[in-house]
């Protein structure tokens, strides 16, 4: 299987794709990125893909009109090299919050990228928790939403941290706190909020008891990060213990850093499907790698066994 795929990385998603590439005992593809002064982006192949299973990882994180090109020039590399399936695996999935038409007159950008995509060459997509569920439908090809909650799980089952609860920062997600919780075998709060206009959240109050509880509050992503640690800190006014912020995608848009590290929260999990920089680094962050996850996700794709079997990996069905 080795010698049949090349795993190619490209700006966004350097250090995951090396470590995906170490998870899988493979090199990764020499593949050259040239961003001229005009913003022009130029990806040239440095080897024969004649016939392989390429992967292409990049999450389309900021800047992210420029990660997607990217993506779509090096599949239109591939596809002219005569690559035999490509597949991109797109940790982060850019534009996804752009779902449907919430006002009159407005794209439905997740819709346009899958066809951008599709049009490239793109065979097949890889990706982990969508923010919405039905964006796999926009595509004609096969989508393999993966999830992190394994990994999270994991990681707080590896603390032995008593008196737990799982806590939604809202309503639409309490069907992922549910999932946490029953993993971790307990209770599920949600807080009740409300929101007047686009990143700005009002904390209405807490539907549950956390009262001497230790709290994780579990979400997809965190953007400027107002929301859940609002949340965050209104919990420790109900009489929550420890208070723990988790989620997949660490967006870290604006004064996000700056607001996690002076939370109530005692730790900030985050996988790594983004790229966090240096600079935007903190003490209370914790990062948890999803690279064994799409390691696994990819020999599944090659060896034609069940996608879903690879969570079996990770004691979490």
């Amino acid at each position: 299987m080795k010698n049949k795929i090349t795993v190619f990385a490209l700006s966004a998603s350097q250090e995951l794709a090396k470590k995906i590439a170490q998870e899988l005992g493979c090199d990764l593809g020499a593949c050259k990125v040239n961003h001229f002064a005009d913003g022009e982006i130029l990806v040239e192949i440095g080897e024969s893909v004649r016939g392989k299973d390429v992967f292409i990882v990049q999450s389309t994180s900021n800047p992210v009109t420029e990660n997607l090109m990217e993506i779509l020039i090096l599949a239109d590399a591939l596809k002219r090299a005569s690559a035999n399936e490509i597949t991109a695996v797109i940790p982060y999935f850019g534009y996804a919050r752009q779902d449907r038409k919430a006002k009159p007159r407005q794209p439905i950008t997740a819709k346009l990228v899958a066809d951008l995509l599709q049009t490239a060459g793109v065979n097949r997509v890889v990706t982990i928790d969508l923010h919405a569920a039905q964006i796999q439908g926009y595509f004609n090809e096969p989508v393999d939403e993966m999830m992190a909650m394994p990994l999270l799980s994991n990681y707080f089952k590896s603390k032995n941290i008593p008196d737990l609860c799982v806590v939604s920062p809202d309503h639409g997600g309490a069907a992922r706190a549910r999932k946490l919780s029953e993993a971790l075998n307990a209770p599920i709060a949600i807080i009740d909020k409300r929101r007047p206009k686009p990143n700005v959240a009002e904390v209405m109050g807490i539907i549950g008891d956390v009262s001497g509880k230790n709290c994780i509050v579990i979400d997809d992503m965190i953007d400027t990060g107002g929301t859940i640690v609002a949340g965050a800190n209104k919990l420790k006014e109900f009489g929550a213990k420890d208070v723990y912020i988790a989620c997949t995608h660490g967006v870290l848009s604006g004064p996000a850093t700056q607001r996690l590290q002076d939370s109530d929260a005692k730790e900030v999990v985050i996988t790594d499907t983004i790229a966090i920089p240096e600079e935007k680094k903190f003490a209370k962050l914790v990062q948890v790698s999803v690279a064994p996850l799409l390691a696994r996700t990819i020999e599944s794709i090659e060896s034609d066994l069940p996608v879903s079997d690879v969570f079996k990996f990770f004691d979490f069905d």
